[in-house]
């Protein structure tokens, strides 16, 4: 046992238990093992293909013009490298728990606490955003069938407030209202009022979180098929839009094809990373695979590159059929249609958002409870959280925190930062995943079941790669090193950003270390500091209330903790 911050668990005795059937530390980890290949291979596009492709694409391609599918191809490689690492991990480590787990073995306790609390923007407050698109696309298919639902019901209140208020702007110059801000008028008159306050709620987000939580907690089987069925249908639609907007495309509109240049095509870091969040979910379901050490690798990998393929070939058919100046809309399919006079396209696509934003609903509902229960399981987190429901063989008290953490806010809360702090949670994790490969002590690939990373020396590709990066970037090092950045926090994280990679490439250059996982970091930690500063902010401060309640409870409770030294807890090797 140990009081050391970085005390780790040991990779031996993670398999011994797993082996054993004690992964819970009861006994049995006492959970279902139904998924296969295809299962987890589905689970991923699920997760994947959701509002990105749906809607923050059109955002990205109004800065990145053509040129945004290069973003893909970047964005795809860096979670290449990732899956990879990931893959390698959930091989030798076939357990619940995913990047935290991980992170356990590789840095130790403290490191595991931070990404464990890192995950809950990815899967919880991740979900909180996709739960809102959701209800938008779903306002909308109702609308189409006649349906009209009361405005203070589908709003949440500060965008209601700001909706008003611009209308009254506009009517004070003496305007006339646009469709958009006559319902916005007219949803602040409608709405109740109590103690003085217009009320408005977002009740379809709130139901459909309420409905993907009772699936959950019902079985893996039943999400299982739901999720199957949901994948099917929206890759069916999605190749049917590739299809015949191909037959749209003008090749003028893809010229010129960087508008605002690179710079532009990084803009929409944030929006084309949100657009594959998710394929990593699956490696929180590794204890109900019916052979993880074979398909969770598989699964994850086959995912991305389904994935990437369909991104691609939309982002080109997009900004093929329209200018992307045209493109800063919340709903980019469906309105390119619309432009080319086929607006009966705009309902399949319309079915399919709503289809495509609830597979990932249930995917994410599905990953956090089973990082809970492993949290709980270390000591980290009360009992309760690592509990088995007797019946439905699923970690039910988990379930129900992750359905009230997302269903609450999702009633009055607004979507924009949470896309970004999203990223920052994903690419963080991406990060820690890839370093901790390199910790992994080397075992040969001969007689070994699962997946193995290849081993490819970067020991002069790193370095070489370092220099022409400081060489492409040397302006803005310069314009970073005395001041001249315009948001000083962003210009201080890439300044971070220089020296750790520095200080990578000369310790691969010694140590000789594989070049795969090297990359991973490199590309993660890239995106990373592309995202907003204010984003960062909000990111530390979230940190900052994490490491709190470690300090409080789970560095006290830990399993490896020297006041808790119980039957069958996890050995450590000293950190």
């Amino acid at each position: 046992m140990s009081n050391s911050l970085f005390r780790r668990k040991s990779l031996d005795k993670i398999l011994k238990d797993a082996k054993d059937g004690v992964t819970d530390g009861h006994g049995g980890s006492g959970m279902k093992k139904v998924l296969g290949v295809r299962d987890l291979t589905f689970m991923g596009i699920a997760a994947v293909v959701g509002a990105g492709v749906f809607s923050t694409i059109g955002t990205a391609s109004y800065d990145g013009g053509p040129g945004i599918a290069l973003l893909f191809v970047l964005t795809a490689v860096t979670c290449g490298f990732s899956a990879l690492c990931y893959a390698e991990f959930a091989s030798r480590i076939p357990i619940a728990g995913s990047a935290y787990t991980y992170a356990y073995v590789s840095f130790g306790e403290l490191i595991a606490w931070i990404i464990g609390w890192a995950l809950i923007l990815e899967y919880a407050i991740g979900n909180i955003v996709v739960a809102i698109s959701w209800s938008g696309y779903f306002n909308n298919l109702l609308e189409g069938f006649g349906i009209h639902l009361p405005g203070w019901l589908v709003i949440d209140p500060s965008t209601a407030r700001a909706g008003f208020q611009a209308a009254q702007d506009t009517l004070a110059k003496g305007q006339p209202l646009t469709d958009t801000l006559r319902e916005a008028f007219n949803a602040w008159n409608a709405a109740p009022i109590i103690a003085g306050k217009h009320i408005f709620v977002n009740l379809p987000a709130f139901l459909i979180v309420c409905i993907i939580t009772v699936i959950t907690y019902i079985g893996i089987q039943e999400s299982k098929k739901t999720t199957n069925f949901m994948v099917m249908f929206k890759i069916a639609v999605i190749i049917l839009v590739i299809i015949i907007g191909f037959f749209f495309v003008k090749t003028a509109n893809w010229h010129p094809f960087m508008p605002n240049g690179f710079t532009g095509v990084l803009k929409g870091v944030s929006a084309v990373f949100y657009a594959y969040i998710g394929f990593d979910a699956i490696s929180t379901t590794a204890e109900e695979c019916t052979d993880a050490q074979r398909d969770l690798p598989k699964g994850m990998i086959y995912s991305l590159v389904i994935c990437t393929i369909l991104y691609i070939l939309i982002a080109l058919v997009l900004t093929g059929m329209v200018n992307y100046s045209e493109l800063k809309v919340t709903d980019p399919l469906a309105f390119v249609f619309e432009r080319v006079h086929q607006k009966w396209i705009g309902y399949f696509v319309s079915i399919s958002a709503v289809v495509a934003t609830t597979s990932v609903l249930l995917v994410f509902q599905l990953g956090q409870p089973r990082i809970w229960m492993s949290m709980s399981r270390d000591g980290l987190l009360p009992k309760a959280f690592g509990k088995i429901h007797p019946k439905y063989r699923t970690p039910a008290f988990s379930t129900i925190v992750t359905g009230f953490l997302v269903a609450i806010p999702t009633l009055f809360m607004e979507s924009s930062l949470m896309t970004e702090l999203t990223s920052i949670g994903t690419l963080f994790a991406f990060v820690l995943v890839s370093g901790g490969v390199l910790l992994l002590p080397r075992i040969s690939n001969t007689g070994k079941k699962g997946f193995r990373l290849p081993y490819v020396n970067g020991r002069y590709v790193v370095p070489i790669l370092f220099l022409l990066f400081c060489y492409l970037f040397h302006s803005r090092i310069r314009e970073a090193v005395h001041g001249l950045g315009q948001e000083g926090l962003q210009e201080i994280l890439f300044l971070v950003y220089i020296l750790l990679a520095g200080i990578l490439a000369v310790a691969t250059f010694i140590k000789n270390y594989s070049l795969i996982p090297v990359l991973g970091v490199l590309f993660c930690a890239y995106l990373l500091i592309e995202i907003r500063a204010v984003a960062w902010e909000w990111f530390f401060a979230w940190m900052g209330i994490g490491l709190l309640i470690y300090f409080l409870y789970g560095y006290r409770k830990s399993r490896l903790s020297d006041n808790n030294d119980r039957p069958n807890s996890p050995s450590q090797i000293p950190g």
